[in-house]
């Protein structure tokens, strides 16, 4: 009997996102209840909110502004025509027993982002995904779960109703992600951009961005998408990626097992590190569409359009781009960099001052970004202004001080002391006469070492510099002192 050797089957992963953001409106998206964060349980309320008798909604502009101008930034079609939509279902925490979205007319469509994935030597690769839609709606309730049970684990359960009416945009992304950490680049990269525009803080821990992955597998050259399985309940993007790596193991497992995949939705369990079912997955028909009848459709007219494209501003992979091809900087900096708008502004700030770009970007990424880290502040926060750091780097350059004194003062610097009156008298000795001076001191007064030094024990140099640095109060320029010490010890 001849022995056949079985194949392994290669599988891929179809992946796209779901991503709930919460738009920094001060009030809800069809009344004035403020969305303030952190109020007392059922203070954010009213009776447009609550869905009582006899309310009608108001469509707040700003929603819309920030939705139009999400949807510009994402690279989408914005719709001149859009509505709402009653979307039917009966949760405790949704006190209308429907949520007013938009269904078939959203009011931005056919988009696309940029990710990048940086390797460990550095190099970028780039990969558009797309955007297949951007829709407004209100966020619902939160349910608190109380009590201890051993069966249920709860005994009752609280309803707050301050999320009820928060505005949101719902944008869904196209399938082309192929793993976690696509992913986790995909939804950071989004959230910079809403970050840059202004128009949501992202803070997943807030639950301003929450995002639903959509998962399945097949064999790789299959054109056909596999049973794709919903995951909730991730509130970190690492967590986000290590979801997708599980939900595909288990998926893979499956297929080679003969097992059914069902089209459910499954929960991370960051305990465990696991995804468990929560229920089968509804379909649109279950929610029962139809167009909401007491909001008249949107119009964006050419000229509001207009307006609100002009005032975007460069976004992160555009800076990116600018700061690897004209300004040579790495591809790791550059990300840090631009990884909050702020930061992307000081650093431009800075080299807008005649500072040198990659000086700059190592200030700010090191030393700037440790104190920062350490303190848990914003760069916007700090005292030293661009020009004063520039004017750092520029010292360093010139050889009036060295790097390393400019180092041991920036927590003065940081404070908003200015480098005219923080370095004056500390500029560095570079007159060789004077440096040669010392030198000859330092070597007559140390005649073990200097024998140590030419009979083969070469390390002693850095002594030697060091007994100079230390007899000028660090001040000998640290280049040239170096060159001089070789210099005697050798001659």
């Amino acid at each position: 009997m001849t022995s056949v050797a079985l194949v392994k089957t290669e599988y891929e992963a179809v992946i796209g996102l779901e991503t709930h953001c919460q738009l920094n409106t001060k009030t809800k998206i069809f009344s004035t209840s403020s969305t303030a964060f952190g109020a007392d349980p059922n203070t954010n309320i009213d009776p447009v909110c609550m869905g009582l008798p006899g309310v009608l909604p108001v469509l707040n502009e700003k929603v819309l502004e920030y939705a139009v101008k999400a949807g510009l930034a994402l690279n989408c079609q914005i719709a001149k025509y859009s509505k709402f939509d009653r979307k039917q279902y009966f949760y405790p925490d949704l006190p209308k027993n429907y949520q007013i979205s938009q269904y078939d007319l959203p009011i931005a469509e056919h988009g696309w982002l940029e990710i990048e994935l940086v390797d460990a030597d550095g190099n970028p690769t780039r990969k558009k995904i797309g955007i297949t839609r951007l829709h407004m709606e209100e966020d619902a309730g939160k349910l608190v779960h109380a009590g201890s049970d051993r069966l249920s684990g709860s005994t009752y359960s609280l309803v707050d109703y301050n999320r009820a009416g928060v505005p949101l945009v719902e944008i869904v992304s196209e399938p082309d992600l192929r793993s976690g950490q696509e992913a986790a680049e995909y939804a950071q990269e989004l959230r910079r951009i809403l970050r840059y525009l202004g128009v949501s803080d992202g803070n997943m821990q807030e639950g301003s961005l929450r995002c639903d992955v959509n998962i399945s597998v097949r064999p790789v050259g299959q054109k056909e998408f596999g049973t794709k399985v919903e995951i909730k309940n991730m509130n970190s993007f690492n967590a986000i990626q290590r979801a997708i790596e599980y939900e595909i193991e288990r998926q893979i497992a499956a297929v080679e097992a003969g097992e059914r995949i069902i089209q459910e939705t499954r929960l991370w369990e960051e305990g465990s590190q696991r995804t468990i079912s929560m229920r089968t997955k509804e379909g649109s028909s279950d929610y029962r569409y139809f167009p909401e009848p007491d909001l008249a459709p949107i119009e964006v007219s050419e000229e509001q359009l207009l307006e609100w494209s002009a005032q975007l501003p460069e976004l992160p992979a555009h800076k990116r781009h600018h700061y690897e091809s004209e300004l040579g900087l790495t591809a790791y900096d550059a990300r840090v960099l631009t990884e909050e708008r702020a930061t992307a502004e000081y650093f431009e700030a800075v080299i807008a001052a005649e500072a040198n770009p990659k000086a700059a970007a190592n200030w700010i990424t090191q030393d700037v970004a440790a104190h920062l880290n350490k303190n848990k502040l914003n760069i916007t926060e700090i005292a030293m202004t661009p020009t004063n750091l520039a004017n750092v780097i520029t010292r360093i350059e010139k050889g009036k001080i060295s790097n390393a004194i400019a180092k041991e003062n920036l927590p003065e610097l940081l404070n908003g002391r200015s480098p005219e009156e923080l370095f004056k008298g500390k500029e560095l000795i570079s007159d060789p006469n004077v440096l040669e001076s010392i030198i000859d001191e330092v070597i007559a007064a140390n005649p073990k070492e200097l024998e140590k030094y030419r009979n083969g024990n070469t390390n002693l140099k850095g002594f030697f510099v060091g007994q100079v640095l230390k007899n000028t109060n660090k001040l000998a320029d640290p280049k040239l002192t170096n060159q001089l010490v070789d210099k005697k010890l050798n001659s």
